[in-house]
């Protein structure tokens, strides 16, 4: 059971990204619009599936406020940065600068909750910095794309600080002892409400684009990308704990580069191999415990 969750999660995340450029690039709706209907529909399907259940529980009205803060961080304007993104750097790319989400949440758990951080972080931070220089060393030299380059980087990196601090806020909600199914639910709900402000401010219309390639990417991202995965990952994080499920974020980047290969039409250079390779291996430090001295001379 937990290897199928496992891969579900891996396999849902890895295919999320280029179902954000699909829709994307199908048009016909504002990004706001789009992030809109994705987390309408999969806040409304959560609510009613919990309810159904009898698994709803009751929040206060400031676990709901919390709920809006999560909503806005996790299901709300760090999609707003992925898909403006998306239009600037490809999918794949993306989700290798998602999955440093752990590094930010290292930082900020130190910052929201006093929690020190290992002695791993500076190693793995340092991975990952030059990572990022050498998986994108070949794009930067093209100097009539680098401005939109770094606009990709910069609103990619944006999206995942959102999804951290939304990470910190559920934290709050465990802490606490407040269902996760239940907050994540009202918070896609919140978020989708503030995506829908955010779209009437602009002068978008909220109208959905009844094409295939919008209304499929859509249905994907909203059941399977959010309902299921996150459903998947939170049952996986319960049984076997959130530093093992967190793996999963070392594996799902190389599914949405490998999609985007094809698709996108991304194309593998010595650099961006080796910044890859430096990523990852960050984020296996920070996930890594290496048994201690002490702990080698007891045994």
């Amino acid at each position: 059971m937990n290897l199928f969750l496992y891969l579900s999660v891996v396999l849902i995340w890895g295919t999320t990204w280029i179902a954000i450029y699909a829709q994307q690039a199908a048009g016909g709706s504002s990004v706001a619009a789009a992030v809109f209907w994705r987390f309408l529909l999969a806040g409304l399907v959560m609510l009613v599936g919990l309810k159904i259940v009898k698994r709803l529980r009751t929040l206060t009205p400031r676990d709901h406020l919390f709920c809006l803060l999560q909503g806005c961080c996790v299901f709300g304007f760090n999609f707003l940065c992925f898909y403006h993104a998306a239009a600037w750097i490809n999918s794949g790319l993306e989700s290798v600068i998602f999955s440093m989400a752990v590094l930010y949440n290292a930082l900020n758990s130190w910052i929201f909750f006093r929690q020190r951080p290992s002695m791993r972080l500076l190693p793995a931070v340092a991975l990952g910095a030059g990572g990022m220089v050498a998986l994108f060393w070949h794009d930067l030299h093209a100097s009539e794309a680098s401005a939109q380059l770094l606009w990709g980087i910069g609103l990619s990196a944006l999206g995942t600080l959102g999804f951290s601090l939304g990470n910190m806020i559920s934290l709050r909600h465990q802490r606490r002892q407040r269902d996760v199914l239940t907050t994540n639910s009202y918070a896609m709900f919140y978020g989708a409400l503030v995506m829908a402000l955010v779209a009437v401010f602009q002068g978008d219309s909220l109208q959905p684009v009844w094409n295939v390639q919008w209304a499929g990417a859509l249905f994907y991202l909203a059941l399977f990308g959010s309902v299921i995965g996150f459903g998947a990952y939170f049952t996986l994080v319960g049984r076997i704990g959130a530093s093992q499920a967190a793996y999963s974020t070392l594996l799902f980047p190389l599914v949405a580069l490998t999609l985007s290969t094809f698709f996108e039409g991304y194309q593998w250079h010595l650099e961006g191999v080796a910044g890859l390779l430096m990523i990852l291996a960050g984020n296996l430090v920070m996930f890594v415990r290496v048994p201690t001295l002490r702990r080698r001379v007891a045994a």
